[in-house]
Parts: C-alpha cells; structure tokens; sequence
C-alpha cells in the first residue's frame, strides 16, 4: 500500500486520536450483520479499530497489514488478543475461509500498483468461502476530492493524551491520472519535531472497478453510495459465487 503513515510508530501511536471520527465503519457493521458474517477477513486493518469492534461483537477476525508498528498499536488495545493478526497483505495469505472481507476507508485505493491491486483481488477471493463477500468503498473520481486537499482546508491542532498538542494537515503534491499523491505534515509542540507521511491514491471509477471484479471471479451485487459521503463514493458488494 502507497502510504508511508502507519509504518513510523510515531505516527502509528497518534493516528487514532486524530481522526476519532470513524463513524464511517458503521456501514461496515451494519454489513456485518446484515450478511450474518461470523468470519471476516480485515485488510489494511492498520490500527485494528475496525477488526476490535468486530471481535467485542463476538467476530471472529482476521486483520492484515503490512505495517507492523501499526499492527504493535492494535495488538495492544484492549481485545487486541481477540484477533488474529497477520504481518503482510492479501496477496499472501494462509488458507482461510471468510464469510467477509473488507477493505474500510482509503485501503482500495492506497493498493496503488495493477499487480498488487490484482494480487488483492485475487487473495481476497481464495480467502473467501462459496458465496462470501467483498465489500470496499472508492471515491468518484469525477467529484475531484483531492482538489479540497489543502492545508487550509484539512490544518488541524489536537491535544493528544500522553503526547502533547500535534498540528497536521494534508496538502496534494502530484496528479498523475487516477494517481493522487498527497503529504501529510505533523508538528509535535513538545519538541517541534516535524514528521511527514507521503500517500498515494488511485481513483478508480465505477466501471474500472466492476471489471477488475469480474475477472477475478467476483459477482458484484450491488453499488451503495457510502453513507458519510453520499454522492461522492462508491461502496462495492461483492461476492465469490457458490460452487
């Protein structure tokens, strides 16, 4: 995944107190249930926030990432030994057989690289059981959201427990087609150290998606517009079709 974030532990350990928010995973509980899924498969789980509220509800999880200082802030939040945390990505995982799997917030488009975005696809479906699903969500590339991408609009001060006042904000520094590479900068007041994570995203339409799908074995079921961004993002049902 194209984001240099989740591997410092620095900025591992502050990520959740910056963004508390993550009313956006309510969709993705509501799916839970609505599938009956008691297997799920959590990729790009990365601070585990929505692999935890899985497991309290009794879920068994699966959470998958690459970064490992963000996999140490997961294993050790409370329920953190509930689930079973894998170092890696999807493209090499061990035998499972999942009812679901997710890719919540910016996980689909942070898999940037065709291989490697293919390579998701293709674990993601060995992963699944007969008539599993895939759910992920993209924005619409027509809706240009990274043009709002600037300090002014994004510049956030947070008192962050134990660390201190951290100063942040996001600021777009290439567009490349459907690639949008953006820098994240954090300031630490208790030192003034200046910590930066560069990210790239790839916006990738409704039919892009649907046919990358489809030549991975996936029926798409349904498109939702996601619920915290209606009008602007897609949210993608997928199944792997009963044998």
């Amino acid at each position: 995944m194209a984001d240099e974030c989740f591997a410092h532990p620095r900025l591992a350990a502050v990520y959740d107190p910056l963004d508390p928010d993550r009313s956006d995973l309510d969709a993705y509980l509501r799916m839970a249930e609505e599938f009956g899924a008691r297997r799920v498969l959590d990729i790009g789980c990365g601070t585990g926030v929505f692999a935890l509220l899985l497991a309290g509800r009794g879920v068994e999880v699966v959470g998958v990432d690459p970064a490992r200082a963000s996999l140490d802030v997961a294993r050790a939040k409370p329920g953190g030994e509930r689930v079973r945390w894998i170092e890696g990505d999807a493209t090499a995982l061990p035998p499972l057989r999942m009812d679901l799997a997710t890719m919540t917030a910016n996980v689909a488009q942070a898999v940037v690289a065709p291989d490697a975005w293919h390579g998701t696809l293709r674990g993601a479906h060995a992963a699944l059981r007969p008539g599993g699903r895939l759910v992920f969500e993209t924005r619409d590339p027509a809706r240009r959201a990274w043009e709002r991408w600037t300090r002014e609009d994004s510049y956030g001060r947070t008192d962050v427990p134990g660390i201190g006042t951290v100063e942040h904000w996001h600021q777009v520094t290439d567009v490349d087609g459907p690639l949008v590479t953006f820098r994240t900068t954090y300031v630490f007041a208790a030192d003034g150290a200046v910590l930066t994570s560069d990210s790239t995203l790839r916006f990738r339409g409704r039919e892009e998606a649907e046919a990358d799908l489809a030549a991975h074995g996936f029926t798409v079921d349904e498109v939702r517009d996601a619920p915290d961004r209606p009008g602007r993002e897609f949210v993608f049902v997928a199944r792997r079709p009963d044998a």
